[in-house]
């Protein structure tokens, strides 16, 4: 979800509620600790220059069970941020502590932003040796005759 999307949504709302993937609550006493734009600069396996950017909300909780954060006051924060750091409309990740510092990434549905899980993947997978899909192919076809030969990977 684009920056330009979450301030839209929140244009809507009173209140802001996070789910995690499993779709437990943030509880809501959290706080939105950082705003900010991240840059990511690497060579992937394949040895391709990549450059990454992206928006990035933390959030975190204390101990203080009264505190609220709004909508309006989220939306707030995110305008200034983007007046002070001149943040372009980028794809928004999010931080949140659980056993690690979990890096999610963002969709809405209903009146909840939802983290949700990203993974990691391989950029360069040809030059990588990870071999191609094999075909599929229906059993039923092999009923009419032989279709697979040696080396045509369809073993």
């Amino acid at each position: 979800m684009k920056l330009s999307q979450i301030k839209t949504h929140l244009e809507n709302l009173t209140e802001v509620n996070f789910l995690l993937p499993s779709g437990t609550a943030v509880p809501a006493h959290f706080h939105v600790t950082e705003v900010g734009q991240v840059n990511k600069k690497f060579i992937d396996c394949g040895g391709t220059l990549r450059n990454e950017s992206m928006i990035s909300f933390q959030l975190w909780e204390a101990e203080d069970y009264d505190h609220r954060l709004g909508a309006s006051k989220l939306l707030d924060i995110i305008r200034l941020a983007e007046r002070v750091l001149d943040l372009p409309d980028l794809e928004v990740e999010v931080e949140y502590q659980g056993d690690t510092i979990g890096r999610y990434g963002l969709e809405f549905a209903g009146s909840n932003f939802l983290l949700t899980a990203r993974q990691t993947d391989c950029l360069a997978k040809d030059k990588c040796g990870i071999p191609a899909e094999k075909p599929k192919i229906r059993l039923s076809a092999l009923a009419q005759g032989p279709t697979c030969t040696p080396n045509s990977g369809c073993c």
